[in-house]
């Protein structure tokens, strides 16, 4: 994952339906426990998460108190004299943070906003892609920093709650010759047990 698939995946979760624990996101980075890098150290770890918060946190500042100055992380390349913009693997990074919450419930009207992101960020676009004009093509990069603002207002005021999750209580059991915790001063097999 180079830094601009970094760039958005980081702004999906932030714009996405629910709280994804950072747990979950880092492993989504490697893409899976198999394929976390051995880390020299914690040191060096925690560097890595660390200066990975601070892009979150930079990324959800611009989106919800100065979206005029968000912009998604694009690469360049320059073509037969020509400067080139790659939105490729900053809507795949997007795409990858997608699929780590349910956005089923995304309406059809907003469905077209994720769509202009996908036909980047998705293999299965790629023919689509190919069949547009030059124009079609510029207009569509054009469209994908206006729809990810879209997405994200949309599930800032429509958040779904995230899971609870139950505590698991390791209470002590009662005994069968214990007094019964109802306080009736009985034995619990005389008393609560056998009701």
């Amino acid at each position: 994952m180079d830094v601009a698939e970094l760039d958005g995946l980081l702004t999906a979760i932030l714009s996405g339906p629910t709280e994804i624990e950072p747990a979950q996101w880092l492993l989504a980075i490697w893409g899976g426990a198999d394929n976390v890098p051995r880390w020299a150290n914690d040191r060096e770890r925690d560097r890595f998460v660390n200066l990975t918060l601070q892009q979150m946190s930079d990324i959800a500042e611009r989106l919800s108190d100065y979206p005029e100055q968000f912009e998604p992380m694009f690469g360049s390349r320059e073509e037969e004299g020509q400067e080139l913009t790659i939105v490729e693997e900053w809507c795949f990074g997007y795409m990858r943070g997608v699929g780590l919450s349910d956005w089923s419930a995304l309406p059809a009207e907003l469905q077209a906003e994720l769509d202009v992101i996908a036909l980047h960020g998705t293999e299965e676009r790629f023919e689509a892609l190919d069949e547009l004009s030059a124009e079609e093509f510029v207009a569509s990069v054009e469209r994908i920093r206006p729809a990810a603002l879209a997405l994200y207002n949309y599930w800032t005021e429509h958040a779904q709650p995230a899971e609870v999750q139950q505590p698991i209580r390791n209470e002590a059991k009662v005994g069968r010759n214990d007094p019964c915790p109802c306080g009736s001063g009985k034995k619990y097999k005389q008393c609560c047990l056998a009701k």
